[in-house]
């Protein structure tokens, strides 16, 4: 269950084998609507390795007290990562 925030978790597994692993999570705002992040990595089979690390936003509606996901935005590379850091600090400048 998903009663609370620090409940939420991007973690998966199937038959046995962790295909998602949550690395850190941060919660950007609480309350009904809830907005985290998290690092991940995914399990590659055919290089029977996990890839590196992932990012994604995540958002959350509390509805019958018990967090669900409403929408997603994965960013895929660190790549991608940095190119929406140096957007975002650009935009914010005083």
């Amino acid at each position: 269950m998903n009663d609370t925030i620090e409940d939420l978790t991007i973690a998966y597994e199937e038959d046995g084998v962790e295909t998602i692993r949550e690395l850190d999570k941060a919660v950007l705002s609480k309350g009904t609507w809830a907005t985290l992040v998290f690092r991940y990595q995914q399990w590659e089979a055919s290089k029977n390795s996990y890839s590196g690390d992932k990012y994604s936003i995540r958002r959350y509606r509390k509805m019958g007290g018990e967090y669900r996901q409403q929408s997603k935005f994965n960013i895929s590379s660190q790549e991608q990562a940095r190119k929406l850091i140096d957007i975002l600090n650009e935009w914010l400048r005083d």
